[in-house]
């Protein structure tokens, strides 16, 4: 089973930056498919960003062009690197991943059923 930890939360002002990161353990990210979700509270879980293990990118409307998701596979990492952050973007942060299949893991929408393995989330605070 794959174990991702993710880090990177905390409190930043409205338009600051926050870059968020997922390490996996137990098994190699670059098969894997990751997505990054985000739950407020009161609200559903969203997703918000995926990519590929061929790095192929896609992010909800909300966030398009404000977050940036890459990986670096030799440090079994995936990042979303978060900017003009709003306060409407504060949410626990998780990131989940699945082994690259057909059909594609990563779609927009993303579909939270798509993904088999989940970190425990990091906070993230957009606050003045």
């Amino acid at each position: 089973q794959l174990q991702l930890v993710e880090s990177g939360g905390g409190l930043v002002q409205p338009g600051g930056s926050l870059r968020l990161s997922c390490t996996a353990s137990g098994f190699t990210l670059a098969t894997y498919d990751i997505g990054w979700f985000r739950q407020a509270p009161g609200k559903e879980r969203e997703g918000v960003s995926c990519i590929t293990s061929g790095i192929a990118t896609k992010y909800t409307d909300s966030v398009k062009d404000r977050f940036t998701i890459s990986r670096d596979n030799a440090k079994n990492t995936v990042y979303l690197h978060m900017s003009s952050l709003k306060p409407d973007d504060t949410a626990v942060y998780y990131c989940a991943g699945d082994r690259t299949s057909f059909p594609p893991v990563c779609t927009i929408p993303l579909r939270d059923w798509r993904y088999n393995d989940w970190g425990q989330g990091t906070q993230v605070t957009v606050s003045s």
